[in-house]
């Protein structure tokens, strides 16, 4: 096949339109493309726009490669058509009778493909890959119907044939076989569980928790398989106990969520990387999230029996608000353990940077750790307020401990960040206030020390602090010493023009930019003598004529001499 093998050329074509993202749609559109061009390139026309006319591929005209490849894309089309309408069917259960009809029609096209591969103009590594090829949609066909020993037998030819041709092959070339390999061996072991084969069921939980996943078909299957066998477990769950207190559970929701909590744990435990741990925090609180609002809607009904039950039992609450504060504990504990798992692959990061400053990519920075460890310490918060548990001491001072532990972490890298900008005397004071946090841990564990296993070590914390604190104290000195570092950025916040700093050497570069600073403009204003100033003092001493008579002459006119002077008559 011309452009490599019919897996390598389905996974570049799948990987290039839409099915990185999902997008059935997209990916069908271009295969119909890709069909026309291929049928206008080989002059292969189905007739035309008036009459059809129905063409077959033989072995014939097989000279060029590009013949298999329309068959080939004819397959790819009804595929991912299927897997569309498979996407669908989950809001319109009758287009899986559409779905099942175009795996058929996929199916058929790949028996031509591999028909036509047996002729002797046709390499034996694209035999091979055609009969491979056609084994897999056939195991897709086969598990859609539900055929799971019919399913297992494709699936494991299409197995052992990318394994024979992952071992003939270079490494690079291998790649690809070994990654379809891996797609289809859950779908495998899914079968013989459903045959029977009861091991199966915890190798197909081993693969979940694998990084990528499962994917397709088999998602959605597996984990509505692992739903239900919560379920019937779940039936004879009737109560839960924390804290000294059992309370009954009644609703299935949250009974399915409580009997796979350990499972999930341990399956984040178990974790291979960060991003397979990551997507399994976010599971566990979605499922969490579901189960609370099953009870907060249990709880609207109950919310003026449980007022009522406040006032009789002396501030106890009830069942149903004690499991609501038992779920919440819950979520808010595993979301504090996400965020700490995510600061520990932070820190791994910056140290990874200290060792090694590499450029590209935008580089993790202490500002990041201070914003996780932010919220832990709001998510503690919202745990020493649930309610039922404001009278448990333990439990209050187990929270107060933890708080302190994570406020000398937050602590840290504030003082981290500090040291970046050369900050050193604050630096100094947050390195001591780590300590005092560290301490007052140390002295209060006591009876409290299981709980605090979980938790990240202050004493590693501790030893951390005192030798960040010499390596300060030897920076901030060297610092103060260095005069090229203290002289040259005091003279540029100066803002002196060049004029009044002729007598220091500095490597200015705003000498040679347009808004140079030579000489102060306009100049300043400068002090000079003024005026003689000129004091009257005779004034004081003269007596003025008296101006009585005149005054009273005037009074004398009254009204006569106003409305002359209206009139415009002299008087």
């Amino acid at each position: 096949m011309s452009g490599g093998g019919v897996l390598q050329i389905v996974k570049e074509s799948q990987q290039q339109h839409g099915l990185r993202h999902g997008d059935f749609q997209r990916y069908r559109g271009y295969c119909s493309r890709r069909l026309r061009r291929l049928r206008k390139t080989l002059n292969f026309k189905m007739g035309n726009r008036h009459k059809f006319t129905g063409k077959k591929v033989t072995e014939e005209i097989l000279s060029d490669n590009r013949y298999l490849l329309l068959i080939l894309m004819d397959a790819e089309r009804a595929w991912s058509y299927a897997m569309q309408l498979k996407q669908e069917a989950n809001t319109e259960p009758r287009k899986r009778f559409h779905l099942l009809s175009r795996l058929r029609k996929a199916v058929k096209h790949a028996e031509e493909l591999e028909r036509l591969c047996e002729s002797n103009r046709v390499d034996a590594k694209t035999k091979l890959e055609a009969q491979a090829y056609m084994a897999y949609l056939t195991g897709m066909l086969r598990f859609e119907h539900q055929e799971w020993k019919a399913a297992m037998e494709a699936f494991n030819k299409c197995k052992t044939i990318y394994e024979k041709l992952a071992n003939a092959f270079t490494e690079e070339q291998a790649v690809l076989y070994n990654q379809r390999v891996e797609e289809i061996s859950p779908n495998i072991r899914y079968c013989a569980y459903n045959i029977g084969d009861q091991s199966a069921m915890n190798e197909l939980m081993q693969m979940r928790l694998r990084s990528g996943g499962t994917e397709g078909l088999l998602a959605e299957k597996l984990e509505a398989l692992i739903t239900q066998t919560r379920a019937k477990q779940a039936a004879t769950m009737s109560e839960v106990e924390w804290r000294g207190r059992t309370v009954p559970v009644k609703i299935d929701k949250v009974r399915i969520f409580l009997l796979g909590l350990a499972d999930n744990e341990a399956a984040i435990a178990q974790a291979e990387n960060e991003e397979t741990k990551e997507r399994l925090f976010e599971s566990l609180l979605s499922e969490c999230r579901d189960a609370i609002q099953a009870v907060r809607e249990e709880l609207k009904p109950d919310q003026k029996q449980r007022e009522h039950s406040l006032e009789n039992d002396s501030g106890k609450v009830s069942n149903i608000q004690y499991l609501h504060s038992y779920l919440t504990y819950i979520k808010l504990s595993t979301a504090i353990k996400r965020n700490e798992s995510m600061a520990k692959s932070l820190q791994k990061a910056l140290l990874q940077q200290q060792r090694s400053d590499e450029d590209g990519k935008r580089s993790p920075r202490p500002q990041d750790l201070i914003r996780l460890y932010d919220i832990i310490l709001q998510n503690l918060v919202e745990l020493t307020q649930l309610p039922g548990l404001e009278e448990d001491k333990n439990f209050q001072k187990e929270i107060g401990l933890k708080t302190l532990v994570y406020k000398a972490y937050r602590c840290f890298f504030i003082a981290q960040s500090y040291v970046l900008v050369k900050k050193w005397s604050e630096a100094l004071v947050l390195y001591e206030r780590v300590l005092k946090y560290a301490r007052e841990v140390q002295s209060g564990a006591g009876a409290h020390r299981n709980s605090l296993k979980e938790l990240p070590d202050v004493q590693e914390l501790i030893t951390q602090v005192n030798a960040e604190k010499y390596s300060l104290q030897a920076a901030a000195i060297l610092d103060a010493n260095d005069p090229h570092e203290t002289e040259s950025p005091s003279q540029v916040k100066d803002g002196k023009p060049l004029s009044e700093r002729f007598e220091t050497f500095c490597l200015d570069p705003s000498l040679v930019s347009k808004q140079v600073s030579l000489v102060h403009f306009p100049p300043g204003f400068q002090p000079i003598p003024c005026k003689p100033l000129f004091f009257d003092l005779a004034l004081n001493h003269v007596a003025f004529p008296p101006l009585e008579d005149k005054v009273e002459q005037k009074a004398k006119s009254g009204l006569t001499g106003y409305i002359k002077g209206i009139f415009g008559f002299k008087s």
